[in-house]
């Protein structure tokens, strides 16, 4: 199976749906942030890891704290999209903070400083 393929796409947004539904209504570690979003999944060729990136909207110490929730619920987690996906093999879940949502809201407020300078000239 290539990386690319369709049923590599069609099994990379199954987990990421399976992921967020976990992640949002099975979980009780406080520190994992409410406001956390599973952005994008990437499940290996050999279904054996998959990335998941997520998205935390809070400070530098909640998005710290949230991943840290994350990774001790790493065995929980797979147990429940094993139950949830079936799959030959049940990826090992390595959890990234990804930030790009951060960085767009950033470059859209400068974006705006700027048109806002622009329209006082």
């Amino acid at each position: 199976m290539r990386k690319n393929s369709i049923k590599n796409i069609r099994v990379n947004e199954e987990v990421m749906r399976e992921l967020s539904n976990i992640i949002r209504g099975e979980i009780k570690d406080p520190r994992i942030n409410p406001m956390t979003s599973v952005v994008a999944v990437e499940v290996a060729p050999d279904l054996k890891t998959a990335k998941a990136y997520i998205s935390v909207l809070g400070d530098e110490k909640s998005q710290k704290d949230t991943i840290a929730g994350l990774r001790s619920a790493e065995g929980f987690i797979r147990v429940k999209l094993a139950k949830s996906i079936n799959l030959r093999n049940t990826p090992q879940i390595t959890f990234v903070l990804d930030q790009s949502i951060e960085y767009g809201i950033a470059m859209s407020k400068k974006i705006d400083e700027v048109t806002k300078k622009e329209d006082v000239e």
